[in-house]
C-alpha cells in the first residue's frame, strides 16, 4: 500500500506544489508540481558509496557510476540516455560519496515522461557490456589522474588514508587501473561480474530516494513514479553499520604535517564527534559553527588578524557518514602565523573555553533560527536540477514531511546538545594538520596520490596547555546583528514601468540603469556598478596594484561587513580590465547601509603597512601558483592571450611584483581614483524614488576633483582577428601534471545575431556526439568539451581535451573528428535537425530562477555596450529560420580543415612530468597523414603573433547609446 505525505513544509512564499510517497517496494519519492517551471528534473539517491566497496575493488562504487549510464536492456545504445537529453535541452551527472550514490538530470518539461523511462532503466536493467566496461574504466583512471596534483583531492584521501586502517572511510573513493584492473586479474577477479555483483546486492529500492519535478500536476508526475520506478526490485538491503568513528585513540592528538603541491599554508584543527542528523531542529553544530567561524570585531578571526597570523579562518561541521562527522577549524596562515601554529591552536582553545565559560546562550540561538526562518521564507528559486539533487539527499536522512525545512531551519532550543559537543572540542580529541612548503623533514609517502608527509605526538605537556588555555579578553561573544532586515514591504511600481533597463540618471562621471522588479517580487535588490579608470590596466605593475588593493579594502570591511553577510545582504569588490567592479546583493531594507560603509572604504582606505605586506605575499603567492593549476585551466589562460587585444600572462604579472613598494601603492591609488566614470545597474525591488537616493549616495561619496572620462576612455578592448586558412598552435609546457591538454579554438564570424545562432546550433548539435566519440569511444581523457567560446567581439567553437596522451596525438583525433562531422551533418535526419533546434529555443529562452541572474543578463549587455536586453527572444527568432543547409554551409566554411574561412588557434599545454604525456611520444608514429590539413604555423611569442594580426571592430549598440562621460547630456 503505498503512503502518501501531504504535508510537507515549505516557504509561505513558495508557490509549488509537494507530495511525499512511499511506493510498495519502499522507495522513498518526493513529487514537486511547478506549473511555472521550463524544465522538468529528476534525481534518484542510492544510499550506498565508497565505503561499500569490496577490499579487494577499491573505486567499484565510482566505476559502477560512470558504467550505469552506458546502455541498458531496453535502451542499449551507450549514449541513448546523453543523446536524448541533448536533443531535448538537457544535461545530466551523477557522484559518488561514502555512503550515497547520486544520479541526476534536466530536461525540457514535455519530454519529462520518455527521459524519466530511459533513466529509471539504470535501476532496473543495465548492461555493464565487456566492451563499455573495458573502455570506461580508463576514463575512471583519466579522472584520478586528472586529480594527482590537486591539494584538494591529495588532502582528503590523506585523511583517509591515515584514519584507522581497515576501517571502510580509510579505502580509494575514485579507482584507477591498478584497484579495478592490474590487481583484480592478479587475483582472478572479473570485474565485470563484480559491477553486476554489486548493483544486484545494493540497488535496492528500499535504500533508494527519488524526486521528480514537473510542470505536470502531482496525479500525474505520481502515475510517472509508479509506473516507471515501482518495478525496481526491493532486495530489503540492510544498510552497513560502521565499526566506530574512522579517528580513535590511536589518531589523536597528532600533528600531521603536509607538503602540499600548490605554495598553501593552512592549519586543520579536526575533532571527530558523532552525527547528529536527528537533531536537525537543534543542530548544535550550527551555533557553535556560528561562533567559532564569526568574523566581527572580538572574534577568533579579529585576534588572530591583529597578530598578523592569518586573514581567513572557517570553522563547522562536516558529515561523512551514519554516527561519523567531524568539526573542523580550519586557518588560512601568513608567514609570521605558520611560524605560530602552537598559538594559534591556543587561541582557538581559547574562544573554545570561553564558550564553555559562557554557556549556551539562547539569544543567540534565536538570532540564527530568525535569520534562517527569514531566509528560508524569501530564498530564491534553485535551479531545477540543483533542487532535485539536494533534495535527493535529503529525503535518505530526514522525514518526508521535514524534507525542504531539515536544512534551513531551526525551532528547538536544547542546549544539552550543544554541551554534548562542546565536550568533543579539546585537545584530547583532535588531529591537527598543518600544510606548507616550508621544508620539513617528512618520512611517510601516501600510497594513491604521492602526498609526502610526517606524523608525530603533540607532546603532552602541550596538550596540557591547551586543556586550560585561559581566554583573553579581547576574544568575545558576538553583539546583536543589527543588519537583520525588519521590512519586507515590496514598494509600489513606477508609473511608467518598463519591461528592460533604463537610464534614469547620467552626468559626467556617472550612468545609472534601472529595473524595478516584477517577475520574482521578493524584498531583494542588486547594485551593480563598474568604476572606469585609464590607469587599471596600462601595465602589469598597475594590474598588481589594484588587485593587491582591493584585497585590502575586503579586508577592511570584512568585520563590519561579516553581520550583513549572515543576513543575506552580500558585497564584493573586484578588478577588471577597465577598473572595478562593485556588487551588492540581497534584502533591500538596509542595501544603503552596507552600500555607505564599502564606498567609504573604497576611496578613503588608511592603508596599514603590515597588512599591505601580507596581502602581497600571498598575492605573489598566487601568482606562482598558476604554473600548478590544471592544464585546462592554463590552456584556456594562453587562448585568451592569443585572443585578446590586451592580456598580461602570469608570469609578467609574476615579473611586475618585483617593482610593488607600499609607497607606489599608495601614489597608484591616488592616481586610480583621480579619474573615473561609473556605469550603474540597480535592478529589484527598488523604485526611481528609492534608486535617486541610492545614486545621490554613490555620488556623495566621489572623491574630491575628480576628472571625468572621455568617450575614447569608454571604448572595450578589441579582440584578435585570426587570418582565414591559418592554423597555429602555441605551446607550452607543465611539470606539475602527468596529463596535457589540447584547447582547440575555431574563430567565427564577429558576434551578431545570424552567426551567433549559427554558431550555437552547430555546438548544440555536435557537443554530445564529440564527447560519445572522443571521451566514450576514443578514451581519449576525462576533460573533453565541445563548446562555443565568446570573447568581447568574437566567438568560436572550442574542443578541449586533458589526456595522458601527446597533445599532437590529441590534436590530430581532434581533427579526424571534425572531418568525420560532414558526413554526420549530411546524414542527420530532418526530425532529429529540428529536436536540436527545438533544443537550443528552450536552453534560450529558460527564464531565470535568481533574481541575480536576471541581473546578470542585464549587467552583461550594459558591459559589452550592445544594450539588447531581449536578446534571447530576437535571436530564437532567427534560429527557427535556420535550415540544415545553412548548418552545414557553416561548418564548410569555418569547421572543416580545408573551408575557406576556417581560423584555428590550438594551445598544447604539454606534460614533462615524470611519465607523463609528454613521454608518450610513439603513438604519434601510428598516425595516419591527414593530408587536407595543413601543417601548423608555431607560435614562439605571443606579442609577436598579434603584432601581425588585425582586430575586429567593436559590436554596436542594439539600442541607446555608449557611455559619453565628460560629453553626456544630463538625465537627472
Amino acid at each position: 500500500m503505498i503512503q502518501i505525505f501531504g504535508n510537507i513544509t515549505k516557504s509561505q512564499e513558495d508557490k509549488r506544489d509537494y507530495r511525499g510517497l512511499i511506493l510498495d517496494n519502499e522507495l522513498r519519492v518526493l513529487l514537486i508540481s511547478d506549473p511555472e517551471t521550463d524544465k522538468a528534473a529528476a534525481a534518484l539517491s542510492v544510499n550506498v558509496g565508497y565505503m561499500s566497496d569490496p577490499n579487494e575493488l577499491n573505486g567499484l562504487a565510482h566505476f559502477l557510476e560512470h558504467m550505469l549510464r552506458l546502455g541498458t536492456e531496453k535502451y542499449p545504445r551507450e549514449n541513448e540516455y546523453e543523446k536524448f537529453l541533448s536533443e531535448h535541452g538537457g544535461n545530466s551527472d551523477a557522484f559518488t560519496s561514502t555512503e550515497d550514490t547520486i544520479f541526476f538530470f534536466d530536461v525540457a518539461f514535455e519530454h519529462l515522461t520518455i527521459a524519466l523511462d530511459i533513466f529509471s532503466q539504470f535501476f532496473k536493467a543495465p548492461l555493464f557490456t565487456e566492451d563499455a566496461t573495458d573502455r570506461e574504466v580508463q576514463a575512471v583512471n583519466s579522472e584520478y589522474e586528472k586529480n594527482l596534483a590537486d591539494d584538494s583531492r591529495r588532502l582528503l584521501q590523506l585523511e583517509r588514508s591515515t584514519s584507522i586502517k581497515d576501517h571502510p572511510y580509510s579505502k580509494f573513493s575514485t579507482g584507477n587501473l591498478q584497484t579495478l584492473v592490474e590487481d583484480p586479474k592478479k587475483n582472478g577477479i572479473n570485474v565485470r561480474e563484480a559491477l553486476l555483483k554489486f548493483h544486484s546486492t545494493y540497488y535496492s529500492s528500499n535504500i533508494m530516494s527519488l524526486v521528480i519535478l514537473g510542470k505536470d500536476s502531482l496525479d500525474e508526475l505520481q502515475e510517472k513514479a509508479e509506473n516507471m520506478f515501482g518495478a525496481i526490485e526491493n532486495k530489503r538491503v540492510t544498510l552497513p553499520e560502521w565499526p566506530g568513528h574512522p579517528y580513535g585513540p590511536e589518531q589523536l592528538k597528532k600533528k600531521i604535517r603536509v607538503v602540499p603541491v600548490h605554495d598553501l599554508r593552512l592549519l586543520t584543527i579536526s575533532f571527530p564527534i558523532p552525527d547528529m542528523r536527528q537533531h536537525y531542529k537543534s543542530d548544535p553544530f550550527e551555533y557553535l559553527s556560528h561562533l567559532i567561524g564569526h568574523e566581527s570585531s572580538g572574534s577568533l578571526l579579529s585576534a588572530l588578524k591583529k597578530r598578523g597570523w592569518s586573514s581567513q579562518l572557517i570553522a563547522g561541521c562536516s558529515s561523512v557518514a551514519r554516527d561519523i562527522a567531524l568539526f573542523d577549524v580550519d586557518v588560512d596562515l601568513t608567514e609570521k602565523g605558520l611560524e605560530n601554529v602552537d598559538n594559534i591552536v591556543d587561541l582557538i582553545f581559547q574562544f573554545i573555553n570561553l564558550l564553555r565559560q559562557e554557556d549556551p546562550k539562547e539569544w543567540i540561538f534565536n538570532e540564527i533560527m530568525e535569520i534562517d526562518q527569514i531566509s528560508f521564507r524569501f530564498k530564491d528559486k534553485e535551479s531545477p536540477v540543483g533542487y532535485v539533487y539536494m533534495l535527493a539527499k535529503h529525503l535518505l536522512k530526514y522525514p518526508i514531511d521535514d524534507v525542504l525545512t531539515a536544512e534551513n531551519l531551526l525551532s528547538e532550543w536544547k542546549p544539552e546538545l550543544i554541551n554534548q559537543v562542546m565536550e568533543k572540542l579539546t585537545p584530547d580529541n583532535c588531529r591537527i594538520r598543518i600544510v606548507s612548503k616550508k621544508p620539513v623533514i617528512v618520512d611517510q609517502t601516501e600510497k594513491w596520490y604521492g602526498t609526502k608527509y610526517k606524523i608525530e605526538d603533540i607532546p603532552s605537556e602541550l596538550i596540557e596547555k591547551w586543556r586550560n588555555a585561559k581566554p583573553i579578553e579581547e576574544l568575545q561573544l558576538p553583539k546583536k546583528n543589527e543588519f537583520i532586515p525588519s521590512s519586507f514591504d515590496i514598494l509600489p511600481n513606477d508609473d511608467t514601468p518598463s519591461k528592460h533597463p533604463t537610464i534614469i540618471h547620467e552626468t559626467k562621471f556617472v550612468r545609472v540603469w534601472h529595473k524595478k522588479d516584477d517577475e520574482f517580487l521578493l524584498p531583494k535588490s542588486n547594485l551593480i556598478f563598474e568604476l572606469t579608470s585609464p590607469f587599471a590596466f596600462v601595465d602589469p605593475l598597475r594590474v598588481n596594484f589594484i588587485d593587491i588593493y582591493l584585497n585590502l579594502v575586503r579586508d577592511a570591511l570584512t568585520e563590519y561587513s561579516y553581520d550583513a553577510s549572515l543576513a543575506s545582504l552580500q558585497f564584493s569588490v573586484v578588478s577588471s580590465e577597465y577598473g572595478l567592479k562593485v556588487s551588492i546583493e540581497g534584502f533591500n531594507d538596509k542595501l544603503d547601509i552596507l552600500l555607505t560603509k564599502v564606498l567609504d572604504t573604497l576611496f578613503n582606505l588608511d592603508v596599514d603597512e603590515k597588512r599591505y605586506e601580507i596581502f602581497k605575499e600571498s598575492y605573489v603567492r598566487d601568482l606562482k601558483n598558476f604554473e600548478a593549476e590544471q592544464p585546462y585551466t592554463q590552456a584556456k589562460r594562453y587562448q585568451a592571450a592569443c585572443l585578446i587585444e590586451k592580456s598580461w600572462l602570469k608570469t609578467e604579472l609574476l615579473e611586475a611584483t618585483k617593482y610593488l613598494s607600499f609607497d607606489d601603492l599608495k601614489s597608484f591609488i591616488k592616481e586610480f581614483f583621480s579619474m573615473m566614470h561609473i556605469e550603474c545597474l540597480i535592478h529589484g525591488n527598488t523604485n526611481k524614488a528609492a534608486a535617486q537616493k541610492l545614486i545621490k549616495l554613490i555620488e556623495s561619496k566621489l572623491p574630491k576633483n575628480v576628472m571625468p572620462l572621455f568617450p575614447q576612455h569608454l571604448l572595450r578592448y578589441r579582440d584578435m582577428k585570426l587570418e582565414d586558412g591559418s592554423n597555429c598552435v602555441y605551446e607550452v609546457t607543465n611539470e606539475k601534471h602527468k596529463t596535457s591538454c589540447v584547447d582547440v579554438h575555431l574563430q567565427c564570424e564577429p558576434k551578431r545575431t545570424e552567426s551567433n545562432m549559427l554558431l550555437e546550433l552547430f555546438v548544440q548539435i555536435t557537443s554530445e556526439h564529440c564527447f560519445d566519440v572522443l571521451r566514450t569511444k576514443e578514451q581519449l581523457g576525462y576533460i573533453v568539451e565541445l563548446d562555443l567560446h565568446r570573447n568581447v567581439t568574437s566567438q568560436g567553437v572550442r574542443i578541449l581535451v586533458q589526456s595522458c596522451k601527446h597533445p599532437i596525438y590529441v590534436d590530430h583525433k581532434i581533427e579526424e573528428f571534425l572531418l568525420n562531422m560532414k558526413s554526420y551533418l549530411e546524414e542527420m535526419s530532418d526530425e532529429e535537425f529540428e529536436r536540436h533546434k527545438e533544443a537550443l529555443a528552450v536552453l534560450r529562452l529558460e527564464k531565470p530562477k535568481k533574481m541575480i541572474q536576471l541581473t546578470n543578463l542585464f549587467w552583461d549587455e550594459i558591459t559589452e555596450q550592445t544594450y539588447c536586453f531581449d536578446r534571447n527572444n530576437i535571436e530564437v527568432d532567427f534560429l527557427k529560420t535556420i535550415t540544415k543547409d545553412d548548418v552545414i554551409k557553416f561548418y564548410t566554411d569555418h569547421i572543416h580543415a580545408e573551408g575557406a574561412k576556417r581560423r584555428k588557434l590550438a594551445v598544447h599545454v604539454l606534460s614533462t612530468a615524470e611519465e607523463g604525456a609528454g613521454s608518450a611520444g610513439a603513438e604519434i608514429d601510428e598516425l595516419e597523414p591527414l593530408s587536407v590539413v595543413s601543417k601548423p604555423t608555431r607560435i614562439d611569442d605571443i606579442c609577436s603573433f598579434k603584432s601581425g594580426l588585425s582586430t575586429l571592430p567593436l559590436l554596436q549598440p542594439f539600442a541607446h547609446h555608449r557611455p559619453q562621460g565628460s560629453k553626456a547630456k544630463l538625465v537627472r
